[in-house]
């Protein structure tokens, strides 16, 4: 039997080495590909969420703009408090009735809807006139 020389011991050596160098590549990129893939799973699922919730908003933000828009046209229409003929409106024809029987501003503005000021000036030309102490209470 013949003694292998050094050298092609050396060259064996290399080719084992290099085909173990290969195999421990290929496991680790094998191993980076999987993350890697792992990784861009959890990003599109990430990106679909983010695409949800943008969507939510979205709509959201169009039944808002609804909302103002119905908003700025009853602001733009003038608010009518008496009609053609110059009769109050049923809201204040019941304030007045009210003011008349002796009821308080804040009845006024509870029960008809007034504001601080309708209700005041409701009551003010509207109230029984209880002689000073109508004076003082204003």
């Amino acid at each position: 039997m013949t003694v292998p020389s050094v050298e092609s011991m050396l060259v064996a050596g290399r080719a084992v080495f290099l085909v173990f160098s290969f195999i421990v590549a290929a496991v680790t990129f094998s191993g980076w590909r999987r993350a890697a893939v792992g990784q861009m799973e959890q990003i599109l699922a990430h990106q679909e969420l983010v695409l949800k919730r943008l969507a939510e908003l979205e709509t959201r933000l169009d039944a808002i703009g609804c909302s103002v828009g119905d908003l700025g046209k009853r602001i733009e229409q003038p608010r009518q408090v008496t009609t053609a003929a110059g009769s109050a409106s049923p809201g204040y024809e019941i304030a007045i009735r009210l003011a008349r029987g002796g009821a308080s501003r804040e009845e006024l503005i509870c029960g008809c809807g007034l504001s601080q000021h309708e209700a005041e000036l409701v009551w003010r030309l509207h109230a029984p006139r209880n002689g000073m102490q109508r004076l003082k209470s204003a």
